[in-house]
């Protein structure tokens, strides 16, 4: 046997011996884009356990969520990252949360229906 030979070509296996590979499944990120979709979704939350106010959340995104926020203004600088593109849109939904809880919260007060608790102890609480 020479040395080319061992690069012969293989026989084909008949198709009835071939037995298919399950397919991938795709992912939610993967459907979106190449339906030509915006996706941004929620990888991780982190919590530092020793102070419960600081965490960090991980996003993820396609192509056509920068590209629709890109048209929405939220890109500063031409040079400005996606990451960058994302955080900024991230923040302004924060504040918007914050900001209608506040809203709602003063509208509660001044109807006059506030309610106003206090821990007790032994697991009561005083409302008044």
């Amino acid at each position: 046997m020479g040395f080319f030979d061992r690069f012969k070509k293989k026989k084909e296996v008949p198709e009835s011996k071939v037995i298919p590979l399950p397919k991938a499944k795709k992912s939610a990120k993967e459907i979106a884009t190449e339906k030509g979709e915006p996706y941004i979704a929620i990888v991780s939350l982190d919590v530092d356990q020793n102070n419960l106010h600081q965490g960090a959340f991980e996003l993820d995104w396609n192509d056509k969520f920068i590209s629709n926020l890109v048209r929405a203004g939220y890109q500063m600088k031409k040079d400005d990252t996606d990451s960058e593109i994302v955080d900024r849109w991230f923040q302004n939904i924060c504040r918007h949360v914050v900001m209608e809880t506040w809203e709602q919260e003063e509208a509660i007060k001044k109807s006059g229906v506030y309610v106003n608790t206090r821990n007790i102890g032994d697991g009561r609480t005083e409302v008044s």
